[in-house]
């Protein structure tokens, strides 16, 4: 294995919008069964924009795992690697103003800094526009597909493929009150929501 190769294993997304969470909860998913040789690095990079610049700029690879809208039926999967990749980044983006991914990788271009390899493995989303749901089931089957992918492109390209997680070691990107299963499962119904507001939002800006 070269250890001299700093590989940044990067999830981007929005966990608020369903299926464009698949990127952070890919991520999420592998930190939790997996562990990696030092010189991999699991990042959950959420929609942080310009703020992940120093963590590219410290990578020699780069693998993006994200959501990606090429127009093709749900849960199609898509391989894309280095000069490729910018053009089938970010299926959605929050705002006019909201920094995406390709901003990114084109401020590091610019600065010299650019990972010397980038490979995008990405999924087709489902749905995009239900604020406050989770992965719908056809992207969330893609999950271990993915995963099993990165893992392997981990393995076989640069000797780094990990080993299983034992049960009781387990690890997570994400806080425990934002995990695919808290964030799934304590969902209110749409009645509930319409009436008096989703409690996990209200509480945090000390509305309850």
């Amino acid at each position: 294995m070269n250890r001299g190769n700093r590989i940044l294993v990067l999830g981007i997304g929005n966990i608020l919008w369903a299926d464009e969470g698949f990127g952070v909860r890919a991520v999420e998913r592998l930190a939790e069964g997996w562990s990696f040789p030092p010189n991999v690095t699991l990042m959950d990079g959420g929609t942080q924009g310009l703020y992940l610049l120093p963590h590219l700029e410290s990578a020699d690879t780069l693998i993006l795992i994200d959501a990606i809208d090429y127009g093709l039926p749900p849960g199609t999967r898509r391989e894309f690697r280095d000069g490729d990749v910018p053009a089938f980044l970010g299926a959605k983006k929050m705002s006019l103003h909201q920094t995406g991914f390709q901003e990114v990788l084109g401020s590091a271009t610019l600065l010299g800094r650019c990972p010397e390899r980038m490979i995008l493995v990405g999924v087709q989303p489902e749905c995009l526009e239900d604020y406050g749901g989770g992965l719908t089931d056809t992207v969330a089957a893609q999950l271990e597909p993915v995963l099993d992918r990165v893992r392997e492109i981990l393995r076989d390209e640069f000797g780094a493929g990990g080993e299983p997680r034992p049960a009781r070691a387990a690890t997570s990107t994400a806080s425990a009150a934002v995990s695919r299963q808290a964030y799934e499962t304590g969902r209110p119904s749409a009645e509930e929501a319409c009436r008096i507001g989703d409690p996990r939002v209200l509480a945090a800006a000390g509305a309850l």
